[in-house]
């Protein structure tokens, strides 16, 4: 059974539609203020930043640091997942 992630919480969830349809935590515009966003990469040992090239365990762990090499400017955005 395959599992989904947001891309921006890393939460895990059964399917796609229950992803998409809950707000999350850590939503760009705000908190609780938009709905998952699916990860379109697959499962992994490691995840990569794709802004500074750091590993995480998994999603949930990358997503909530902030990131030095960020587009925003450093420590202005945290990491993102590469696919």
């Amino acid at each position: 059974m395959a599992n989904f992630y947001c891309e921006y919480c890393g939460q895990k969830f059964p399917n796609v539609q229950v992803l998409t349809i809950n707000k999350c935590i850590r939503h760009p515009a705000g908190s609780l203020k938009g709905n998952h966003k699916l990860y379109e990469g697959s499962e992994k040992s490691q995840y990569t930043c794709k802004f500074c090239g750091r590993k995480f365990p998994t999603i949930a762990n990358l997503v909530v640091q902030p990131c030095m090499r960020h587009p925003n400017g450093s420590l202005k955005g945290k990491h993102a997942p590469a696919l």
